[in-house]
């Protein structure tokens, strides 16, 4: 899969994918990582990406040439020219495990980062194929949330995770959330793993951690059930 970043701010990203999973997946080759610089397709000698908004009011507006410029130089290329282009928002669809799940069938996705007071709306309406949201609430700008949803997407990618059953179990792939997890010691300050996972009987271990996801998820997360 190739994932190609659009944004102000390219050396935000610079830690995040050469660390733990996603450098892993980028030396596996599951994964191809390109970020774009949106000041390299400014035109002014000041590399602007924003300005004032029409009508007034506070705060500044990216603008949409560097970011229509940079996509009409991505989609020279063969195999972005289908690619869906992601606008991360708080207005978009909010981002769920089964969008993970779609999004990781692609061969490339393109996200475009906002930042400041918002981007313009030409930009909505004529580049993004689709906005993307990871909740109802407001971060400095579209960097981390990309990073939230390259994450999610990328460990659901073939050859990432050393064991893919690690990702099915995971909370909301069966609609639930995880079961418990324990791991050596025994005991910690007098608190003892559960009996039948030390019991090597299979069958119902698999029984108690489906009992213990869907105890959890009704105490929790109840809407799950309802869905």
């Amino acid at each position: 899969m190739q994932i190609h970043i659009v944004t102000a701010f390219p050396k935000f990203f610079e830690s995040p994918l050469g660390e733990s999973m996603m450098k892993r997946a980028s030396q596996s080759g599951a994964v191809k990582f390109f970020v774009h610089d949106l000041r390299d397709y400014t035109t002014d000698k000041h590399r602007s990406v924003d300005d004032y908004p029409y009508g007034g009011g506070p705060g500044m507006i990216m603008k949409p040439e560097p970011f229509f410029a940079c996509l009409d130089h991505l989609r020279r290329q063969e195999e972005l020219a289908g690619a869906p282009v992601i606008l991360m928002s708080p207005q978009g669809e909010r981002f769920s495990q089964h969008k993970a799940k779609s999004l990781a069938q692609k061969q490339a996705l393109i996200f475009l980062c906002g930042h400041y007071k918002g981007v313009d709306e030409r930009v909505h309406q004529h580049l993004a194929t689709e906005e993307i949201s990871i909740g109802d609430y407001i971060v400095t700008g579209g960097e981390l949330p990309a990073l939230v949803v390259i994450d999610a997407v990328v460990r659901l990618l073939p050859g990432v995770l050393g064991d893919l059953d690690s990702a099915s179990g995971d909370s909301f792939q069966a609609g639930l959330l995880d079961y418990p997890h324990y791991t050596r010691p025994e005991e910690f300050r007098g608190w003892r793993v559960p009996e039948i996972l030390l019991s090597g009987h299979h069958a119902k271990i698999a029984q108690w951690r489906r009992e213990q996801a869907e105890a959890r998820t009704r105490e929790r997360r109840q809407d799950l059930l309802e869905s």
